[in-house]
């Protein structure tokens, strides 16, 4: 089923998108989270995954990690089919992604430079040298060149959010996910959570997906708007969906993003 909201995404895009999901379908017992679920993801852009709370934005992270296994359809990720793959497989893929966790995930008794470095020394055999210089390089890339010795209690609140984005890149993924990056965030230290999500993304290039619920961020950063709704995935520009003709999409994209849930939403699945 499409929407007027719904973009038609040219052979050209769908070619070099880093991320597809084709005709997904996932059931837990009788609760369906997806129903023949499509959508793509333009390489190098900012895609921002939306809908009401239950639609299903962690799930889609997890099918595209690889953590849970679609009953049917297609997931590409990096150009690879997964739903086939191995677990050594999967690490393979794994690899090109980084993630970026709600709450940061940083490990209490583990400086910030340790942090930052635990992916590099589990999963690579670069030289201490080598693991040093690139973990420097991505926190100058996040503004936290002078706190590598710092523990996370000694972090604030943006951050913790630098750090897991630091994380996030250390191994020059080619996607990269951010899970609710501005959840907890004061409004002046959004912005410039927003605004380094941005600039990271236009400086090293990755394809980055944002699942956030706040909708100004979304207008102002995303190339793309995912929207989740009763198992299917409803594309377009922040533009074709705040005008679409469906009330569903059109009452979610004009609340107050820090108002009561829409109506509408409240009939998705929890």
């Amino acid at each position: 089923m499409r929407t007027d909201a719904m973009r038609q995404e040219s052979p050209r895009d769908v070619a070099q998108a880093p991320l597809e999901l084709n005709n997904v379908w996932l059931a837990f017992g009788s609760r369906v989270v997806c129903r023949d679920l499509s959508c793509s993801f333009p390489r190098g852009a900012i895609t921002v995954l939306m809908g009401g709370s239950g639609a299903g934005k962690s799930t889609l992270f997890r099918l595209i990690g690889g953590l849970l296994r679609p009953d049917r359809g297609s997931i590409k990720v990096a150009g690879e089919e997964i739903t086939g793959l191995s677990e050594s497989g999967l690490g393979r893929v794994r690899r090109r992604i980084g993630m970026m966790f709600q709450g940061g995930a940083l490990l209490d008794s583990m400086t910030l430079f340790q942090n930052v470095a635990l992916p590099l020394r589990e999963r690579t055999k670069l030289s201490e040298r080598e693991v040093t210089a690139k973990v420097m390089e991505s926190l100058e890339a996040v503004g936290l060149a002078d706190a590598e010795g710092l523990l996370p209690s000694q972090l604030s609140g943006g951050m913790v959010k630098r750090a897991a984005l630091a994380r996030a890149i250390v191994m020059s993924p080619e996607i990269v996910l951010a899970d609710e990056p501005f959840s907890g965030l004061d409004p002046v230290t959004l912005r410039r959570i927003e605004a380094l999500l941005v600039e990271t993304n236009r400086g090293l290039g990755h394809t980055l997906v944002v699942a956030s619920h706040h909708i100004a961020s979304a207008k102002r950063m995303a190339r793309q708007i995912v929207f989740l709704r009763d198992g299917i995935a409803i594309c377009g520009s922040p533009e074709e969906l705040e005008r679409s003709a469906d009330p569903g999409i059109a009452e979610f994209f004009h609340a107050d993003a820090d108002g009561p849930e829409p109506r509408a939403m409240h009939t998705e699945a929890k």
